[in-house]
C-alpha cells in the first residue's frame, strides 16, 4: 500500500470537515457573502509569500537535481505567475495590490506559515514534503467534489473550483503524492510516523484558515 493511501485515514475527515463549512458549502452554491472570501484572498496573498519560501527550502534541500529542478521550478511558478493571478483574481472584488501588500497575517495564517517554514527549514526533505502535501491535496479534493455538484452562478467562485478542480492542479498534487510515496517508501517506520504527524497537522490548519476567514479572524491585542 502507498504512503498516501495509508494517509487517507487522516486525509478524508479533514476533507469532509472542510467540505461541510459553511463557507466552503456556501461558495459551491455560489451563496457566499463575498466580505469573508475577501478575507480569504487577502489572506491566502500572505499565504503565498511564505509558501513560496517552503518551496525554496525544498530545492536547496533536495536529494536530486530533478527534485531541485520540480521546486526551483514551482518556486518560480508561484512568484512570478500564481501571484500575478492572485493579483488579478483580487481586483475582481475590489482589492488593489496596495491592499494585498498590506494585509496583516491573521492568528491562523500566521500559525501556519510559521509551522510550514519552520518544518522546511530544520525538518528533512521529507518533512518538508509530508508538511505541503495538505496544501495541494485538500484544495484539490475540495474543488473536484464542489465541481461535482455543479458549479455556482457567481463567476469568480464557479473560477476558483474550475482552477482547483481543473487538470494543471489535479497534476500538481498528484506529483506531490507520488513524491510523498517516493520518499516514505526509502523512511524507516519512525520517520513514517513523524511524516503522518506533520501531514495531520497541516491539514487541520487547513481547515482553520477556512474557518479563520469565515469568522474574519483578528488579534485580539
Amino acid at each position: 500500500m502507498h504512503f498516501t493511501e495509508e494517509l487517507t485515514e487522516v486525509a478524508d475527515p479533514a476533507w469532509d470537515a472542510i467540505l461541510d463549512h459553511p463557507m466552503v458549502e456556501r461558495l459551491g452554491e455560489g451563496t457566499l457573502d463575498e466580505e469573508p472570501f475577501r478575507y480569504w484572498v487577502r489572506q491566502d496573498y500572505v499565504y503565498l509569500i511564505e509558501y513560496a519560501r517552503v518551496f525554496a527550502h525544498g530545492a536547496a534541500k533536495a536529494p536530486d537535481l530533478q527534485r531541485m529542478g520540480a521546486f526551483a521550478e514551482l518556486l518560480d511558478s508561484t512568484i512570478n505567475t500564481e501571484m500575478d493571478l492572485h493579483r488579478e483574481y483580487a481586483a475582481e472584488f475590489g482589492i488593489s495590490e496596495g491592499e494585498l501588500e498590506a494585509t496583516e497575517p491573521s492568528p491562523t495564517t500566521r500559525a501556519y506559515t510559521d509551522f510550514l517554514v519552520r518544518v522546511a527549514a530544520t525538518g528533512t526533505f521529507g518533512d518538508l514534503v509530508a508538511a505541503l502535501l495538505p496544501c495541494m491535496w485538500g484544495f484539490n479534493e475540495t474543488g473536484k467534489r464542489l465541481d461535482a455538484r455543479g458549479r455556482p452562478d457567481h463567476e469568480q467562485y464557479a473560477a476558483w473550483i474550475e482552477m482547483y478542480a481543473g487538470e494543471e492542479f489535479s497534476e500538481l498534487t498528484a506529483w506531490c503524492k507520488d513524491l510523498m510515496n517516493d520518499v516514505a517508501a526509502a523512511a524507516s517506520a519512525a520517520e513514517r510516523e513523524r511524516y503522518r504527524d506533520l501531514f495531520r497537522t497541516s491539514a487541520r490548519y487547513e481547515y482553520r484558515f477556512w474557518d479563520a476567514a469565515w469568522r474574519r479572524e483578528e488579534w485580539e491585542i
